[in-house]
């Protein structure tokens, strides 16, 4: 930084000390003019609390509209994001009053493969693969089950698809699939669909619980049954099934419930012991396959005709055996007859077929797999039967020996069997629930999930066709394995032990069912919190950690339920309504948000197109009704009443749903609800109003204010394109008649979907007022004007109509709606036009609710602006980070999921120039002469060029001779290069620079008329020339000071404010001068209206030099969001 040195400092005190230089932190001078006398001592104070000249333009509105410095760390950091645009509703939960603070959160660290692939493997495979997957392809054949896995497994790919671009499209706090849904579709649809999510959950607790006893008494410990199963048959045997799985299920689950409530984070630690479970136990299985093309195991099935035998009926597969020459009946002999005796009376069936030996597992090379390729759907009470194997069967002898043969257990069917297998394919949303713990949850949720969907259902179809082509087709079809000992089928072929596959499958299934008790109560937690369903907020409340007690309760009692019904096979379609109906919604819900085109819908995962989103929702639908009409009717009932219930009584919450209406009557309840509040963050959109103006024939003036309408319309909102006809309604209802019509016209032709508005006023500043506050109809209203910029405002004649536009500023201000004033309109491209490359350039220069992030997103989906890159430049002062600052915007773009360049430019602290305050002075005086004089048009603008011509000569006439004779002196480091030239090595530290700029400084100054390239020098080559030899000396600050005595009595705030549009000016050409489009923050009209005229000038000081400008006003609230 330049430091004063003491002579220049005395020099000043000596000659100009109406008031003291402040001198703060690192000897920065906070305000270094010389002119500050006591009657401008408020200008003092408030430059004191804004910290700084560089943009004393936006000062006056520094309380609502912070400097983007001060906001964008907190921006950056989602958590700490303002009440404004804060989505996730952790201050609702807040009623009491303020939280104490919490420690420091540490930050997420999970990547793709720990936080998401593995998980969603975890949850995918489960119970199903290693209990029913081989009976499966028994009973529903190689291509049946091919068919059954890809439909299901398409369904979870797209809805993968469909829930990585909502996951991506913000960030989704814990709750997964119900925040997705809730958030998307409303409260009612995300309250209905959060439930039955929830009770699938809890089901599939019970299914992991069920499929755990099941393994425990029948392959492990069959010793352990409390209701004993042998010596019965037929339905007693299944009773005592069954009854066991109840007392034994319930005690697992009461064990389970107790581990959650005491210690979840076991449950935690534990999940990557349960996964290595079930992944060495998958490869087991492929080994033992590898293993069956060399050396097949040997497990023997036997045969009675083409029936398979129970192995526990037989020693030696055969009736009699020779020992000592001596023949003797074997256990099958005993079974079947009534005595051991050669001459016993036995089962015919028994005497008329042979015994036979078969292997179980022939191996992948013996050809089975032609046998195996088609359905053997079964009845319930059926023998196992071979194919290709003929029988002796006499079909008037009864069947007296039924329980020495294999049966079938239940009734099969096609759609059974999706439904039994559709919950082996559910888990897709493990990845989604963990985004809180997620390094970057918009990269890891989408690869992670579709990852593990594709490991998964690879895993799947290799499963069904190398199961069909290594066992034997009587072997798949035995769901117990009464046939092959007791073993477990799929541990039959595993290598190198049976065991591996029934250990790792008994502590997979232990896991799954923790983790679904730990995951449901949370779920429900997050809903009863949530407040739509009051009678569930009770269960919103739990331990003083946050552990969900009540939740946790309510799901072990519901996950009884399914221990009462006590069957695997009964359970499991259960929850597949549950779950394919949120799969439904979750598709429905991506679907709709691409139709509607919302300006919040922004996904970061580009892949998704609303077509899968509906094929994927069609899918789920069809799978619900095949696998059970009767369920999928029940769960669209209770579905539909949780919806009703909350349309009615709840729903008192607004998350931006997508739902409005498609009749008359839907139209006006949608209108009706749009009464009850503002719209949210996530649903807003630009609904603009075009003020318009027309000519005496009533023809437009602007027609490419239409233009740019319809290229901003991306967010399909509401258009009105309304003028003022000066006169009375009586008189002038012909021509506003023309003009309406000229209005439909033009919109036609530019393609503007809306409404036109035509107001007759006997002043048109009346009838633009009336505009603004009447346009629209209830909730359904403009949120945004647009106004062209007034041309050739300094023209006397054109003076009512700027006075006009500044009105519209101050109104826009006061009703809260954003404005959009484009500048050099005429310049602006036609809907026909396209740009093949270029920049929208963004300067954020104090931040107002997030409009000028909105609209280059939403300008770059149409066509014109669509091969456009867009950048986004925010400037820091002396006291900002400015390479933090980068850091957090890059951070807050990422996040609002906006593609840009970023760009910090530094404005250091630097005197204001002699040519600042020359430019004040003119702009003050030419005010003035308008106000008192009342002269003729061609006398106004003569006054006013001579009083321009005087002021700007003054300096150059009465030193030209001094400074001739001075012309080689040596520039050094006086004082008088600072307001007129600031050199490089004086200032070096003060000019405007770009963060990690190679070159630190530039050659000119920014503040220096003398600038080639500086937009704001209205003088000619003359003047620049003068106040170049002005700055030559140190004496000519002594002649300039007493020739200008005059400066000393301008305002110090529009001094001020004169600074920061040139400085702001010099920056911007500079750095956008090519630039397709440059939005800008718009500073706010003066407070009273005696500053009108200059106001402007501000503002055509701060855009000279720039081709297409838009100014923008934010509306005074958030308009966009990181979130969901």
């Amino acid at each position: 930084m330049a430091v004063y040195n003491q002579d220049i400092v005395s020099f000043f005190l000596r000659k100009h000390i109406d008031a003291l230089i402040i001198l703060q932190g690192h000897g920065n001078p906070k305000e270094s003019s010389p002119f500050i006398n006591s009657s401008a001592a408020s200008d003092v104070d408030k430059s004191q609390q804004y910290d700084g000249k560089n943009m004393a333009l936006f000062e006056e509105e520094m309380d609502t509209s912070p400097m983007v410095s001060s906001l964008l760390s907190s921006l950056a950091n989602y958590s700490n994001l303002p009440t404004g645009s804060k989505e996730h509703e952790e201050e609702e939960y807040n009623e009491e009053g303020a939280r104490p603070s919490k420690k420091p959160v540490k930050a997420p660290q999970l990547g793709t493969l720990m936080g998401v692939y593995l998980p969603c493997i975890q949850n995918i495979f489960g119970v199903i693969l290693f209990l029913r997957m081989t009976w499966m392809v028994g009973v529903g054949g190689v291509l049946g089950s091919f068919i059954i896995v890809f439909m299901c497994c398409s369904t979870t790919m797209l809805t993968a698809i469909s829930m990585s671009a909502i996951a991506t499209n913000g960030v989704v706090p814990a709750g997964g699939s119900y925040y997705m849904i809730s958030r998307s579709l409303g409260p009612e649809f995300g309250g209905a669909v959060g439930i039955c999510f929830y009770l699938g959950t809890t089901f599939a607790g019970a299914m992991y619980i069920l499929g755990c006893i099941e393994i425990l008494l029948i392959y492990i410990i069959p010793q352990a049954a409390i209701f004993q199963i042998e010596g019965l048959e037929g339905p007693e045997a299944e009773a005592a099934l069954l009854n066991n799985m109840r007392v034994y299920g319930t005690i697992v689950l009461s064990l389970m419930s107790l581990v959650v409530f005491v210690g979840v984070k076991y449950v935690n630690k534990l999940a990557l012991v349960f996964l290595a479970c079930v992944i060495l136990s998958i490869l087991s299985v492929y080994a033992g396959v590898i293993k069956t093309a060399i050396d097949p195991p040997v497990f023997p099935v036997c045969l009675l005709g083409n029936r398979t035998l129970l192995s526990k009926g037989y020693d030696v597969c055969a009736k009699v055996i020779e020992i000592d020459n001596e023949t003797v009946t074997t256990k099958l002999w005993s079974t079947f007859c009534d005595s051991d005796s050669l001459n016993a009376t036995c089962d015919e069936y028994f005497l008329n077929n042979n015994v036979t030996e078969i292997q179980g597992i022939p191996g992948v090379t013996s050809g089975i797999l032609a046998e195996n390729l088609f359905g053997n759907y079964l009845e319930k009470g059926v023998f196992l039967e071979k194919r290709g194997l003929v029988s002796d069967v006499d079909p008037d002898s009864p069947t007296t020996t039924s329980n020495r043969y294999v049966l079938a257990d239940i009734s099969s069917f096609f759609t059974l069997l999706v439904g039994i297998y559709f919950p082996s394919v559910t888990g897709i949303m493990a990845g989604s629930n963990r985004s809180g713990d997620l390094r970057d949850a918009q990269k890891s949720i989408p690869i992670g999930t579709i990852a593990a969907i594709t490991t998964t259902s690879t895993v799947y179809i290799s499963s069904v066709v190398l199961f069909g082509a290594c066992i034997e087709g009587v072997v798949l079809r035995d769901k117990f394995g009464e046939g092959v000992s007791g073993n477990l089928v799929i541990g039959t072929l595993a290598w190198p032990s049976p065991w591996v596959i029934v250990i790792g499958s008994f502590f997979s299934t232990c896991g799954a069912g923790l983790q679904s008790l730990t995951g449901a109560p949370r779920l429900l937690q997050a809903i009863s919190r949530d407040g739509i369903i009051p009678f569930l907020r009770v269960f919103g409340h739990g331990k003083e950690n946050g552990e969900p007690t009540w939740a946790l309760l309510l799901t072990a009692s519901i996950c009884e339920i399914g221990i009462i019904i006590a069957s695997l096979d009964s359970v499991a379609p259960i929850l597949s309504m549950f779950f394919l109906m949120c799969y439904m919604f979750v598709n429905l819900a991506c679907a709709l948000q691409t139709l509607l085109r919302t300006p919040n819908w922004r996904p970061r995962f580009k892949f998704y197109h609303w077509a899968l989103s509906f094929l994927g929702m069609s899918l789920c639908l069809s799978l619900m009704f095949i696998c059970s009409w009767f369920y999928a009717i029940i769960a669209m009932g209770i579905a539909t009443c949780i919806y009703k219930y909350i349309e009615f009584r709840g729903a008192e919450k607004e998350w931006g749903d997508g739902i409005r209406g498609i009749s008359l009557s839907a139209a006006r309840f949608a209108l009706m609800r749009l009464e009850e509040g503002p719209p949210h963050t996530k649903n807003w959109r630009p609904q603009i109003l075009v003020l318009l103006s027309v000519d005496a024939e009533q023809n437009v003036e602007q027609p490419r204010l239409l233009s740019l309408a319809n290229q901003l319309k991306a967010g399909k909102g509401l258009t009105i394109v309304g003028t003022s006809i000066h006169g009375t309604f009586l008189d002038n209802y012909t021509e506003s008649q023309r003009a309406d019509q000229s209005l439909r016209k033009l919109m036609e032709t530019e393609k503007v979907k809306g409404f036109s508005q035509v107001v007759i006023s006997s002043n048109l500043r009346d009838g633009t007022s009336h505009l603004i506050q009447v346009g629209g109809l209830g909730g359904l209203k403009h949120n945004t004007v647009m106004v062209s910029w007034p041309r050739n405002w300094k023209q006397p004649e054109y003076h009512q109509q700027f006075r006009n536009f500044i009105e519209v500023v101050r109104e826009t201000t006061v009703a809260s709606l954003a404005l959009l004033v484009p500048k050099n309109i005429s310049s602006y491209p036609s809907n026909g036009e396209r740009f093949t490359e270029g920049h929208i350039d963004v300067w954020w220069i104090v931040h107002d609710g997030g409009m000028l992030m909105l609209l280059p997103f939403l300008l770059r989906q149409h066509k014109v602006w669509r091969k456009c890159k867009m950048r986004i430049f925010t400037v820091a002062q002396m006291d900002d980070n400015s390479i933090q600052m980068k850091k957090d915007l890059i951070t807050f773009l990422y996040h609002l999921r906006i593609e840009a360049q970023v760009e910090v430019v530094e404005m250091l602290e630097g005197d204001i120039s002699a040519y600042t305050y020359e430019k004040t002075l003119v702009m003050e005086q030419r005010s003035q002469i308008l106000k008192q004089m009342h002269l003729t048009k061609n006398e106004k603008e003569r006054e006013i060029q001579s009083i321009t011509d005087s002021s700007r000569g003054s300096i150059r006439r009465k030193n030209l001779s001094k400074l001739r004779s001075q012309h080689s002196t040596e520039e050094g480091t006086s004082l008088a290069e600072k307001p007129e030239e600031e050199s490089v090595a004086v200032s070096n530290s003060k000019q405007v620079q770009l963060i990690h700029s190679k070159n630190a400084s530039t050659p000119t100054s920014p503040t220096s008329p003398t600038s080639p390239t500086s937009p704001m020098s209205p003088a000619g080559g003359a003047a620049d020339k003068g106040r170049n030899l002005s700055a030559a000396n140190p004496e000519s600050v002594r002649d300039l000071f007493n020739m200008k005595p005059e400066w000393e009595h301008l305002n110090q705030t529009d001094v001020r404010r004169m600074h920061t549009a040139m400085r702001l000016n010099e920056v911007i050409t500079k750095k956008s001068k090519e630039a397709k489009l440059v939005l800008l923050n718009m500073p706010g009209p003066p407070k009273n209206r005696v500053g009108n005229e200059n106001y402007m000038e501000f503002l055509e000081v701060l855009t000279e030099g720039l081709n297409r400008v838009l100014l923008v006003r934010g509306g005074g609230r958030e308009v966009i969001t990181i979130y969901s």
